[in-house]
């Protein structure tokens, strides 16, 4: 058997604070030298996607990874100017007789939430799931964009 080696194709990955972080808090030394069969037993069933959360001059928009999810699991809901996106992956059938190597994908269910401003309008909001992608456009209340100050110097003529 041989070994999956990953390689990336020359460009170097940004760092990220924030996933770093996440990873780290969610680390266990001691998870390698605990069964399969434990494991499962032991290890909440959290899924934890991705998410990339940007800003144009016209909207909000929020893309996440979440492969292998239905849209009937994802639920988009909204208290005041607060977004809460939720959803879950079901375990796969597995064969009680197949030998298993590696179990590294996670099921289970996810929660996130975010905080808009007051610019933002979410009664025109629009989601999509594409390829596994969600897409949440939200767009910003007319008048809401921002302006230009001018500075002076303070310095009187």
């Amino acid at each position: 058997m041989s070994d999956i080696v990953k390689k990336t194709s020359g460009s170097i990955a940004q760092w990220d604070p924030i996933r770093a972080m996440r990873d780290f808090l969610r680390w266990d030394p001691f998870r390698e030298m605990t069964p399969l069969a434990a494991l499962s037993e032991l290890e909440p069933s959290t899924f934890s996607p991705s998410f990339e959360v940007t800003e144009n001059k016209d909207a909000f928009l929020f893309k996440a990874d979440v492969p292998g999810i239905k849209k009937e699991d994802i639920e988009i809901t909204t208290t005041g100017n607060r977004i809460q996106i939720s959803g879950k992956r079901d375990h796969e059938y597995e064969a009680k007789h197949d030998t298993v190597y590696t179990y590294e994908r996670q099921y289970g269910s996810f929660s996130r939430g975010f905080t808009l401003p007051d610019a933002a309008d979410l009664e025109h909001a629009k989601s999509e799931l594409k390829d596994g992608v969600l897409t949440l456009a939200i767009p910003k209340r007319p008048g809401a964009q921002s302006k230009k100050i001018a500075i002076s110097s303070g310095a009187k003529s």
